[in-house]
């Protein structure tokens, strides 16, 4: 069993990947309930079918904090980071694809006297 940890915004993806019949649960639920949008299923799935063991392991993902789109896509980091230490060939396809790096854009915080993080306030002449 190996266990990784994938990050995008401010969701963190805990995975824990054995060989198996290649069932995915997340947050103990299976992927298709937890995603129910096909997108995000194939975001979390990318991997497995870039270096070709769809189906090879089982797959229990643990997420917390952001929104879908970001959960999915640190649970994309972690299996990958996950197949590189189950076997080293497939780190150059993952890596070309950008699987491996992580995505360090987050939202940028509010600013004392402005409405948003840069929108100002609208000034008045008079």
């Amino acid at each position: 069993m190996i266990n990784k940890i994938g990050r995008r915004k401010t969701s963190v993806a805990r995975i824990y990947m054995t060989p198996g019949n290649g069932k995915i649960t997340v947050n103990n639920k299976s992927i298709e309930v937890y995603f129910p949008f096909d997108l995000h299923q194939i975001v979390v799935k990318q991997p497995l079918t870039l270096v070709g063991v769809d189906g090879n392991y089982d797959i229990q993902i643990n997420v917390d904090g952001g929104g879908i789109k970001g959960q999915a896509e640190a649970a994309r980091m972690a299996i990958s980071r996950a197949l590189c230490e189950f076997d080293e060939t497939h780190r150059g396809p993952l890596k070309k694809e950008g699987f491996l790096t992580r995505d360090p854009r987050m939202v940028e915080r509010k600013k004392p006297g402005r409405r948003k993080a840069r929108r100002r306030f609208q000034f008045s002449k008079r």
